[in-house]
């Protein structure tokens, strides 16, 4: 087992994601619990990108209840279609959000969270979790995040 990352810290963002992506998909062959990967990759993923908060909300029945993070405290359940995780789990779409204060409808768990991008994690054709990130700065996120992250949950879970 990998007891750390090797990740060029000179690289892009998306120089990063490519290296840091067969990484993870090598902690987690080989393990069936969801909840280990899902703390693993949040560790990775805060570890390379010194995100504010990463973690995931797993769906159980009509919410979602958080799992595995890095960051500060965040909220525990999340109704479906609410706030930027719920609609990410309600339209099974990444929700890109330069700006969570002009998102309509914005649960804000952290009042320093300022940007936010989450990605559905589909399993069995269906949406079983989401991944978040959130960044203290505004527009924190791009394109660049999203198809990597994308790629990532595909990738994992």
């Amino acid at each position: 087992m990998a007891e750390s990352l090797i990740i060029d810290a000179s690289a892009s963002k998306a120089e990063k994601y490519e290296q840091l992506i067969p990484q993870i998909k090598a902690l987690v062959t080989g393990e069936e619990n969801m909840v280990a990967n899902m703390a693993n990759v949040s560790a990775a993923l805060r570890s390379v990108f010194g995100f504010f908060w990463v973690g995931f909300y797993i769906v159980e029945g009509e919410q979602l209840v958080l799992g595995p993070f890095q960051g500060p405290i965040a909220c525990t359940r999340i109704p479906k279609g609410r706030g930027v995780c719920g609609q990410a789990w309600e339209k099974e779409e990444t929700q890109l959000v330069l700006d969570v204060d002009a998102f309509p409808g914005h649960i804000a768990c952290s009042s320093a969270s300022k940007s936010e991008v989450v990605v559905p994690v589909i399993s069995g054709g269906k949406a079983i979790a989401v991944l978040d990130v959130d960044s203290d700065k505004l527009n924190d996120f791009d394109e660049t995040d999203k198809k990597y992250l994308e790629l990532l949950m595909k990738e994992v879970f």
